[in-house]
């Protein structure tokens, strides 16, 4: 039988170690903690209520900062662009996975509105699903991504948020009838939920290269954002463990692994670091396999795959410096559109 009881084996020990074992060097951008004070201004604006408990909580979250780990080279306009949609969908995670948020079919209306917002992308079409400072922050941080980048993009990047929304749904959904993923289900299930698809569009935003379909589709492309993706998923699973323990139903790749192979809890973290070990090496592998799409091509490939590497680097570095994984966060957004409780 498996062990679900908390690791004995200390994350603070283990994630660095994990961090270490990272070829991507660590960046920031230097606009960062402008942008980061900017954020906590700005967000009342969209009518985000935030008392000073939740100003702590977001100014010790530094979703600016995490943005400027992924796109370091953006301009401060651009990363004020970048910050607003990252803290969209962590507002739309808490809203999702918190107790007493949205319910399934919540969720779905959500998914719906914001997709149909990206796609149509007119400030003054309503949707009964998004409303409130969600609605607004996503039109303002909408304006310019909508504005600069051409329709194929448009449509890749509201493609990925709704695969990451029905992904979010698909997790509740499982959590509402019981139901704990296994391994394979959950690894494809984490794909989406973790948000890395819509990230990765966005290094191509900051660049001004948007990438063909035909090169973005390329097998290769797809398996490194893949693994990209595991490896940023992963590690944070490992991070949010403690908490997930109690409260995820499952979702969660230490506990599917300890579930499926019946092992306990501190094996199932032995297992997981091993499988991320062995999938940073199939990354770097793959990636010096990349084939030359052509001189016009080839720099923008490399400025995406780029992304994709800091997306890892990235998350590693955010997780170790952000409260929201010390365990003393709470929602900044209520489904109502109150405040968060203090926590």
């Amino acid at each position: 039988m498996a062990d679900h009881t908390l690791p004995a084996l200390r994350a603070d020990e283990y994630l660095p170690a994990l961090r270490d074992a990272c070829p991507v060097p660590p960046r920031q951008s230097p606009y960062a903690d402008d942008t980061q004070r900017w954020l906590i201004g700005w967000l009342p604006q969209t009518g985000l209520p935030l008392d000073e408990p939740a100003r702590q909580r977001l100014a010790g979250a530094g979703f600016a900062h995490y943005a400027g780990r992924l796109h370091p080279d953006a301009t401060e306009a651009d990363l004020r662009v970048l910050s607003a949609l990252f803290t969209w969908f962590f507002l739309v995670d808490d809203a999702c996975d918190r107790p007493g948020q949205l319910d399934v079919a919540d969720i779905r209306r959500l998914r719906d509105g914001a997709v149909l917002l990206l796609l149509r992308g007119h400030p003054r079409q309503q949707h009964p699903g998004l409303r409130g400072p969600l609605r607004r922050l996503l039109v303002s941080a909408w304006q310019e991504p909508r504005r600069r980048m051409p329709v194929r993009w448009r449509l890749r990047f509201a493609d990925a948020v709704a695969r990451h929304l029905d992904g979010t749904w698909q997790e509740a959904a499982n959590k509402s009838g019981g139901h704990a993923p296994g391994v394979a289900e959950y690894v494809a299930l984490r794909r989406a939920t973790s948000a890395a698809d819509v990230s990765y569009p966005l290094a191509e935003f900051v660049t001004g290269r948007p990438l063909p379909d035909a090169v973005y589709h390329h097998p290769l492309l797809h398996d490194l954002r893949d693994l990209g993706n595991d490896l940023l998923s992963w590690y944070n699973d490992l991070a949010s463990l403690t908490r997930d323990a109690g409260s995820s139903g499952g979702h969660n790749l230490v506990l599917a692994m300890a579930a499926e192979r019946r092992v306990s809890t501190d094996d199932a973290v032995e297992l997981v670091m091993r499988r991320w070990h062995e999938s940073m090496r199939r990354f770097v592998t793959l990636r010096a396999a990349v084939p030359s799409f052509g001189p016009a091509l080839d720099v923008a490939v490399a400025a995406h795959l780029d992304g994709v590497a800091r997306a890892v680097r990235g998350t590693i570095d955010w997780t170790l410096e952000s409260t929201r994984y010390a365990g003393k966060e709470g929602p900044l957004l209520n489904a109502s559109g109150s405040k968060g409780a203090p926590s």
